[in-house]
């Protein structure tokens, strides 16, 4: 079993444990429920810089990446820096995260805010709007395509958007829908970690123009962002680079800065 069956079998339990706590009626009742949700699609097409910025304190690969900052300093310091949106880590066994990050976040700031977590149950979506995302992600790897489908229409009725993850031509292939906002190709193998901007490069050019088209992992440099900008990339998710230093506001405002000149 490779590490990413293990986060599903993981998750799938614990899914089922939570919807036993707290029942989906529960979080129907949420005041974010009636909260206008703002489009980082949108964002990420008018911006020069196509920067969502993520708050991890771990990952299976690199382990510990930061642990001591808080939520609110790092969503703070993210939107002054100027990122068109923000990755929120929610899974806690491998990552670290909660919903609570998702809240703490979403209480301090008004930029778009994705809900990163491995998606395999419409309960999650509905977590996803009560704790104040305005985007979900899904992962091809794990979901079929009437998976997708279902789970995508969830969200849109929800009024969520929607940034569907591929690694390969085969996901993609399975995978294009009208329920999806933005397409996400993932740099890195999530079956042995290993990461190569070649696989954005190869994908590019089969992820029609409706989807707005976001680079995702191994992201580190400006470079790479404008080695990336030819093939029609708009977004770029940058996690570790920012959360491994001790202000990644700052880091992501020099990124960006760098990346403007």
């Amino acid at each position: 079993m490779n590490i990413l069956d293990k986060i599903v079998a993981d998750k799938r339990r614990e899914v089922e444990l939570k919807k036993s706590l707290i029942p989906a009626s529960q979080l129907m009742q949420s005041v974010m429920m009636d909260r206008e949700t703002l489009s980082l699609a949108k964002q990420l097409r008018k911006s020069r810089s196509g920067i969502i910025a993520e708050h991890k304190r771990r990952s299976p690969s690199k382990s510990i990446i930061n642990n001591s900052l808080n939520v609110e300093d790092v969503t703070e310091g993210y939107e002054q820096a100027g990122v068109c949106g923000m990755s929120v880590l929610t899974d806690g066994k491998y990552f670290g995260g909660s919903l609570d990050d998702l809240l703490l976040a979403r209480a301090s700031t008004n930029i778009p805010l994705l809900r990163k977590e491995f998606i395999i149950d419409e309960y999650q979506i509905l977590e996803a709007k009560a704790y104040g995302a305005d985007v979900i992600l899904l992962i091809a790897a794990v979901l079929s395509r009437s998976e997708i489908k279902i789970l995508s229409e969830t969200a849109k009725a929800l009024r969520l958007e929607v940034l569907l993850e591929v690694h390969n031509d085969t996901e993609l292939e399975k995978s294009l829908m009208p329920s999806l906002d933005m397409l996400g190709v993932n740099n890195r193998n999530l079956k042995n970690f290993e990461v190569s901007l070649e696989t954005s490069k190869l994908l590019a050019s089969k992820i029609p123009d409706d989807f707005v088209k976001v680079s995702e992992s191994g992201i580190g440099s400006i470079e790479a962002i404008k080695e990336l900008r030819p093939f029609g990339f708009q977004g770029f998710l940058i996690g570790e680079n920012f959360m491994k230093t001790d202000n990644p506001g700052l880091s992501a405002q020099k990124f960006i800065m760098g990346l403007e000149k």
